[in-house]
């Protein structure tokens, strides 16, 4: 400090404005104001004139200097008394050397230098590239009791909790001024003067914009007034755990190292006392954040942008951790330094023991019961195998996504009874009212019903004291979503039996519940009987005469045809597996009711089970009908009962289903269209019924004629009364049945080629079945058959007559309804036009109504189509009749 100064103010204001710097008078009272008004002056320069009228005579006045643009962009960084003698300055030069700014810092404190009455040191800087901010405080801290003077006491004791604070750094910038030497003892309340100690006003240093931001970054570093915490980067203490347990975040606040955490986003670059000055990790710049300037909360500052941390905002230790490794995200951070060992045990109160269900489960377990046990019976050994059911698992649902992954992966280990996919989604399987197989398609309701009986699902909710499981069940968008999805790991089911089958590599199938090797599921409409481990002549024998010696001995069939039909019908379920493509209508008709129809029907209802229908009245209701047996009933039989007497079958929807493997359609309330196999055995009941189109190829025939008036009134059965006798005997029915098809099995399955279209796989295993059974007839019935069909005998009535009338002379159409008037096909009782019949036998050109087909022949003269009749004369030799 030097002591020479010129006390001549007029001098000093030379001095300054030679400087570029504008001038202000100050008051001396002792109040640091300006004694003119000087608003103009923070954009006009005062000139020399105004300097003389201020500063001349003797009159006592101070000078101050205007900061800003008006002054050439001079900044006044000032340290208080308070900073220097609390050691600031000191140590904000270390900083700034620190971070590579001691060159630039050093020309700041050894450039023009003034001390202040209170001791502390103003510093000026002419700032290039930018403007001079507005006067800001850098650094601050709250002052302490002793060091409040009356005026301070007096507002605390008028509103307590108020903040008396002392400024240790701050600037005067744009629009603001500052007092300067040789102002004297008057101007300041302490009686002190300013004084010059380095440099002039002609000797200010210049920095640029960006040095200076950085500057005034490290001085506020040293701040230390207290900042509210944001619970996003500080989370507020909780309340203490008892017996001084910690929670995660808790202990890794006491354990963690700043280091650790800041590796790869900042570097130490200094230390003082406890604070630790950071830069880049890069090593680019200089000190960008600072932690540990509270030793009772250490929290990381930082003080540049370009992080992934906020400016200017305490972070703990683990708000930092949560915010650099999750997001911010706590719950997830603090499940992390969990299983990184953070934080005491929690003691966890297991979720309490569920009691099984007391009912059985439908995948055969249920045969544990005694009172649901097959009876036992001589002519049959062996039994139904059972699978074990698992114990019930348990689920953590806490989290939806684990929950969801939790479902998926208990059915991929299956240890979920009774459930599988079918047409699209899972689904179960159940007897209904008449005890009936049904498979239900799942909906959210059911999938939640059935996680409630099959899982122990629960929620973990942590306390202060303990982490405790509670029972909850899964939440209906998560079984929505599980059901939303494509595809599930659950076993497939292919399809009901109700009965043993044959699988497709010729073994039996004959345990209960759910058969992987085929994905089919036995349900058993009767107790099943035991069979004996290998078929003998005799069980073969009593079999047959239970089957066609009792039970079908006294029907009246028209023909052996009729037997051999209606048994291969009978046998067809067992056989289904081990076939493929489908099976045609059986239809059961007769010439009068009480013939013996529902008893055939009854024969399949105590087998089988059978899904009876009425039939639709139209082909939209017989689609829908169809949909339905196939999607949602389990029996392998379905009837179209009690047709209109007379009723012609003619139906496209029908001819498809009967030659479809696989049936597809839209179901009731869903978006999509779901597809299921074709594989039950279709039958159709009514008196005097009749084919038409092409469902005659679809049918096999199986007529009754009692040829007696009141046909229900016939009496002296070998059985008595059947349907008491079935009640009885269903089970050793079923089994005589299989014991047929096991024998033809063990003989190597026989089979005897028929060509019957579609159905030539199943009508050929059908036919050396029966011959090897020595049951005769089957198919024999083909000519017979035609006279069942309308269409058939019609055209084929039409065309001989034609043929006979006409030779082959090709005729139009006109002349045809003409000459043959008592011939022509007709629809209802009017003849058909000559464009009608033209379609009619356009749609039917090429096509035998037994030997006669018609052929279209244009004449190109009279540019119109003909018609002639040919006849298929083909006696072995390959050749036709021209």
């Amino acid at each position: 400090m030097t002591d020479s100064q010129s006390p001549d103010l007029r001098a000093s204001a030379r001095e300054l404005h030679d400087a570029g710097l504008c001038v202000l008078p100050i008051k001396a009272d002792g109040s640091k104001r300006p004694a003119v008004s000087w608003m103009q002056y923070k954009v006009h320069r005062s000139a020399p004139a105004e300097h003389d009228a201020w500063f001349g005579g003797d009159r006592t006045r101070g000078i101050a200097v205007v900061y800003g643009q008006v002054s050439g962009g001079v900044e006044l960084i000032e340290f208080e008394g308070l900073a220097i003698r609390e050691g600031l300055l000191t140590e904000v030069t270390e900083i700034m050397e620190s971070s590579g700014l001691g060159e630039a810092w050093a020309a700041i404190t050894n450039g023009w230098v003034t001390e202040s009455p209170s001791g502390g040191r103003h510093y000026r800087v002419r700032v290039d590239g930018a403007a001079v901010p507005p006067n800001r405080k850098l650094a601050s801290r709250l002052a302490r009791e002793d060091e409040w003077d009356d005026v301070e006491r007096q507002r605390v004791a008028e509103k307590p909790g108020t903040k008396i604070v002392r400024v240790l750094i701050e600037t005067r910038g744009e629009g603001g001024y500052g007092l300067v030497e040789p102002s004297g003892p008057a101007v300041h309340a302490s009686g002190r003067p300013y004084v010059r100690v380095e440099g002039s006003p002609a000797n200010i240093p210049v920095l640029d914009a960006d040095t200076m931001k950085a500057i005034r970054d490290i001085c506020r570093m040293v701040d230390q007034m207290p900042v509210p915490e944001a619970p996003k980067t500080a989370p507020k203490t909780a309340e203490p755990l008892p017996n001084g347990a910690l929670r995660p975040g808790e202990d890794y606040e006491a354990r963690a190292d700043w280091a650790d955490i800041l590796r790869g986003t900042f570097r130490p670059i200094i230390t003082r006392g406890h604070t630790i000055y950071w830069g880049w990790a890069d090593g680019v710049g200089g000190v960008k954040a600072t932690t540990g300037r509270d030793p009772e909360k250490d929290r990381l500052w930082v003080f540049a942008t370009g992080s992934e941390f906020q400016a200017d905002t305490p972070y703990s230790k683990f708000g930092a951790y949560a915010l650099i490794e999750h997001g911010g995200d706590y719950k997830a951070a603090a499940s992390a330094l969990r299983r990184q060992g953070y934080g005491t045990p929690t003691p966890r109160r297991r979720l309490s023991a569920v009691p099984a269900q007391p009912e059985h489960f439908s995948d055969g377990s249920a045969a544990l019961d005694a009172s649901h046990a097959p009876d036992t019976h001589d002519e049959f050994e062996g039994g139904p195998q059972l699978r074990a059911v698992p114990a019930k698992p348990e689920l953590d649902i806490t989290n939806e996504a684990d929950a969801i992954d939790g479902v998926l992966e208990l059915m991929r280990t299956g240890q979920l009874p009774d459930l599988y996919t079918r047409a699209g989604g899972p689904c179960w399987v159940y007897r209904d009212d008449n005890d009936d197989p049904v498979v239900q398609q799942l909906g959210t309701d059911n999938l939640r019903a059935y996680l409630a009986d099959h899982v122990a699902t629960f929620v973990v909710k942590r306390t202060a004291e303990e982490i405790v499981e509670e029972r909850e069940l899964l939440m209906p968008k998560s079984c929505a979503t599980i059901l939303g999805r494509k595809a599930w790991p659950l076993p497939v089911l292919r399809g009901i039996v109700t009965s043993p089958v044959i699988r497709p590599d010729g073994s039996l199938l004959d345990s209960l519940g759910y058969d992987r090797a085929t994905g089919l599921y036995l349900e058993p409409r009767v107790k099943l009987r035991r069979l004996q481990p290998q078929v003998t002549q005799d069980s073969l024998a009593r079999a047959k005469a239970i089957v066609l010696d009792q039970v079908l001995k006294d029907f009246p069939w028209v023909a052996a045809s009729d037997r051999a039909h209606f048994l291969g019908a009978l046998l067809t379920p067992i056989i289904r597996p081990y076939f493929h493509g489908a099976t045609p209508m059986f239809v059961l008709t007769a010439t009068a009711a009480g013939s013996g129809k529902s008893l055939l029907k009854d024969i399949f209802r105590h087998c089988y089970g059978i899904a009876s229908t009425a039939w639709p009245e139209n082909d939209t209701e017989l689609r829908k009908s169809i949909t339905t047996q196939l999607y949602g009933t389990g029996q392998p039989v379905v009837v179209f009962d009690n047709l209109p007497n007379g009723y012609v079958l003619k139906s496209p929807v029908l001819s498809a289903l009967l030659t479809d493997e696989v049936w597809g359609d839209r179901i009731l309330g869903a978006t999509g269209k779901v597809t299921m196999p074709n594989d039950r055995l279709w039958l159709v009941t009514g008196n005097a019924l009749r084919t038409g189109g092409d469902n005659k190829r679809r049918v096999f025939w199986v007529r009754l004629d009692p040829d007696c008036p009141d046909p229900d009134q016939r009496d002296g059965f070998t059985v008595g009364d059947l349907r008491p006798w079935l009640r009885s005997n269903s089970s050793t029915l079923v089994a005589a049945l299989v014991t047929m098809v096991r024998a033809w099995i063990s003989a190597g399955a026989p089979i005897v080629r028929v060509r019957k279209g579609d159905y030539s796989e199943w009508a050929s295993m059908l036919a050396g079945l029966l011959g090897y059974l020595g049951v005769e007839g089957w198919m024999a019935d083909q000519n017979e058959a035609r006279t069942q069909d309308d269409e058939e005998q019609e055209w084929t009535a039409f065309l001989e007559e034609w043929r006979a009338t006409y030779g082959t002379e090709p005729l139009q159409t006109g002349a045809v309804i003409k000459g043959l008037p008592n011939h022509v096909p007709r629809k209802g009782d009017e003849p058909p036009s000559a464009n009608q019949l033209g379609m009619w036998l356009k749609a039917r050109a090429g096509r035998y109504f037994g030997t006669h087909k018609v052929v279209m022949v244009y004449d190109s003269h009279k540019r119109q189509n003909l018609w002639r009749v040919d006849v298929h004369a083909d006696r072995g030799t390959g050749r036709h009749e021209p």
